[in-house]
C-alpha cells in the first residue's frame, strides 16, 4: 500500500488540538497516530524548534506519514510512552494527545478482521508482530475467561450462554473468518444482530490488543512524562475507557478506594468540568464520531 490522503476522519481534532494548548517550540505527544488527523494539526501549530513525537503500533499508519522533520515516528504501542521519550531525549513533555479509537482505516480493511461488515481473517490485531489473534481468543480461552471478556469488556448481555455455546460448539481449529464466527454465533445472538456482533467484536478486540491495560499505562506514564500546566487530552469512544480516564485525571486512581486506604495524591486535575462531546455538525457529518468522548486532565 502506498502513501495516501488521510485514511481516517479524524474526531474532535479542533477541540483536542486546541486543548493542548500548544506552545511552538514545544515538545508534544500523538500516542495515535492514526490517520494522521492530529499529528498534522499539531505540526501546523509547532514552530521550527518544536518536536512531536508520534506512536503507533500499526505499521499500515506510517503509510501516512509526512515528511517534515519535526516529527518522531515510533514503532510501537503508546504503553512504552516513558522509554520512548527518554530514548530521544526527552525527560518531559508539553502535552500529549491519545485517540482511543479504532481507525477508520483499519475498520475498512477487510484483512484486519475488525468489522463485522466484512469477511475475513479473524484477527483484529493491532500490532501483527503479536501472537494473540480473536480466533486464538476463541479456540483457547476457557468457558470463565471467555464468559468474563464477553461481560466486562462487551457488556454482553447473555455473556454466560455465548460462552458455554462457544466451547461446545468449537471443533479443531475453531472458526478462522469473520464468517465462520458470524455463523457460529447465530443462534445465541440476541437482540438487533449488528448491536449485539459490535459488542462481541468490542470484547474481542480489547482482549486481543490490551486496550485497557495499555490504557492504565499510558495514564501513569502521561501524568509523570508532563511538565506542570502540561495538557493530556484522550478521546473514548466506549464508556470502559471513560471510565478509566475520567477517575484517573480526577482522583490518580481508576478503580474506587477501599474503605481503609489512603487516598492518593493526583499528578493531575481536570481541565474541564465534564467531557467534551462532538457537535451535532460532526456527527452528522461523520455519525463514527457520535460516542467519542475528549477529556483534558492538567498536570499539576
Amino acid at each position: 500500500m502506498g502513501k495516501q490522503d488521510f485514511y481516517h476522519t479524524t474526531v474532535l481534532l479542533e477541540e483536542a488540538v486546541d486543548w493542548l494548548n500548544i506552545e511552538e517550540d514545544g515538545v508534544y505527544v500523538d500516542a495515535t497516530f492514526g490517520g494522521g488527523g492530529h499529528s498534522k494539526a499539531i505540526l501546523e501549530r509547532l514552530g521550527p524548534n518544536g518536536r512531536l513525537v508520534s506512536f503507533d503500533q500499526d505499521a499500515d499508519a506510517w503509510n501516512n506519514k509526512p515528511d517534515d522533520d519535526r516529527l518522531i515516528p515510533v514503532t510501537e504501542n503508546f504503553k512504552y510512552l516513558s522509554r520512548f521519550l527518554r530514548l530521544h531525549g526527552y525527560s518531559e513533555v508539553d502535552g500529549i494527545l491519545a485517540d482511543l479509537g479504532v481507525s477508520s482505516f483499519q475498520f475498512d480493511t477487510a484483512d484486519r478482521g475488525f468489522s463485522i461488515r466484512y469477511d475475513g481473517p479473524l484477527d483484529m490485531r493491532m500490532d501483527r508482530r503479536t501472537e494473540l489473534t480473536a480466533a486464538k481468543v476463541i479456540r483457547t480461552y476457557t468457558e470463565t475467561q471467555l464468559h468474563q471478556l464477553f461481560e466486562q469488556y462487551g457488556e454482553v448481555r447473555n455473556a454466560r450462554q455465548l460462552a458455554k455455546h462457544i466451547v461446545t460448539s468449537r471443533k479443531g481449529a475453531g472458526p478462522q473468518t469473520i464468517g465462520e464466527l458470524k455463523a457460529m454465533l447465530a443462534p445465541v445472538t440476541k437482540g438487533i444482530e449488528v448491536k449485539y456482533l459490535a459488542q462481541v467484536f468490542q470484547a474481542l478486540r480489547i482482549e486481543v490488543n490490551d486496550e485497557l491495560g495499555a490504557l492504565k499505562e499510558l495514564l501513569q506514564q502521561a501524568a509523570v512524562s508532563l511538565k506542570p500546566g502540561g495538557r493530556l487530552c484522550i478521546i473514548s469512544f466506549h464508556s470502559l475507557e471513560d471510565r478509566i480516564v475520567k477517575h484517573y485525571i480526577k482522583r490518580g486512581r481508576w478503580d474506587e478506594p477501599g474503605a481503609y486506604e489512603e487516598p492518593i495524591k493526583p499528578l493531575m486535575k481536570p481541565a474541564t468540568p465534564k467531557s467534551i462531546d462532538p457537535t451535532e455538525a460532526e456527527i452528522k457529518r461523520n455519525p463514527r464520531s457520535r460516542s467519542a468522548r475528549l477529556r483534558v486532565g492538567e498536570k499539576l
